[in-house]
């Protein structure tokens, strides 16, 4: 970078140019100009101006080409040791409780999609329940699609209700243990206790931690009372429900397998919760840059010969002069 200094010898140019360039010319004296009567009167002087400037430009290319300009090109390879996340969210009937705005599924749903879209180098799944476990996307990459289906999870039909945390458990885990990921994590969120299903969730929590399965439990719904909207003979009506949540046994969960339990009693906490998880369990990244740089002097090189060039054939050819 140095030779950035040397670009102060055009101005030199310059100022010489200007003060002791004209003096170059000679003078002839004639006894009468009656023999260039009729002849334009030009001074010539613009031909000499264009190859000054021609070779200003030639001298200033091949001080830039001295400078040896280079493109950089920086190749970078990453390596992320990813996370392998089963999401199990309760849609059994208590979660149309207004605890939540608009009500606990869907806030529950919105707070997921955020989640989701913060794990950009992991896989995650989707498995829902109520009375019965539905697996809605296995173990994916693809995490819009994963969205897509987060966003059309509805509250279960009224046959299909009832709370079956085990069961849930047992699909996420089954998903889960043969998986290669860095880790394996489940997030359970439920608003009631376990009174439906064939398993116990205590039993699965023991088969998910001899699989290296953590799993993080999130109690959702305020303490004491929620209303929920019943269909009455005159109408929906709200109605004011005992908040049920076994958080002894979602802690109990989340003990076993090395997890945590969390209670969300609106969006914000909920929000904070999912956050929380997010950056307990973080991927981790090796990064390799490889630099490459490609030689540029040539262009400015050949724009200054090619200059002289012009200004050499325009000062013996075209701007010619005759003595």
């Amino acid at each position: 970078m140095y030779l950035v200094w040397v670009y102060l010898i055009i101005p030199v140019l310059l100022i010489f140019y200007i003060f002791y360039g004209r003096k170059r010319f000679g003078t002839m004296r004639f006894s009468s100009l009656l023999l260039f009567e009729g002849i334009a009167r030009t001074s010539g002087m613009w031909r000499k101006h264009v190859l000054f400037a021609l070779r200003i430009l030639a001298v200033a290319a091949i001080i830039l080409a001295l400078m040896r300009p280079q493109e950089r090109n920086a190749l970078q390879e990453i390596n992320a040791e990813g996370i392998d996340i089963m999401m199990v969210i309760d849609i059994s009937g208590s979660m149309r409780a207004m605890d939540f705005k608009p009500n606990r599924l869907e806030a529950v749903k919105k707070v997921a999609q955020t989640f989701v879209s913060q794990r950009q180098s992991d896989r995650v799944g989707l498995n829902v329940f109520a009375r019965e476990s539905f697996m809605q996307c296995p173990l994916t990459t693809d995490l819009d699609r994963l969205n897509e289906f987060i966003s059309g999870i509805e509250i279960v039909n009224e046959k299909f209700d009832g709370t079956a945390i085990g069961m849930a458990l047992a699909g996420a885990v089954n998903r889960l243990r043969e998986s290669e990921g860095k880790s394996k994590v489940i997030v359970l969120l439920s608003d009631g206790r376990n009174n439906a299903g064939e398993l116990d969730p205590i039993t699965t929590s023991e088969l998910a931690k001899e699989f290296g399965i953590r799993i993080y439990t999130i109690g959702a719904g305020k303490h004491g009372t929620a209303a929920m909207p019943v269909q009455t003979v005159i109408g929906v009506r709200n109605v004011q429900v005992q908040v049920d949540i076994d958080e002894e046994t979602l802690t109990r969960i989340a003990d076993i397998t090395g997890g945590k339990y969390f209670r969300a009693t609106n969006e914000r906490s909920l929000a904070e919760i999912y956050q929380e998880i997010s950056e307990m369990e973080t991927t981790e990244y090796n990064v390799r840059e490889y630099v490459q740089h490609a030689e540029l002097f040539y262009f400015p090189l050949l724009i200054g010969l090619l200059l002289l060039v012009a200004e050499f054939i325009l000062e013996r050819l075209v701007f010619r002069r005759f003595p």
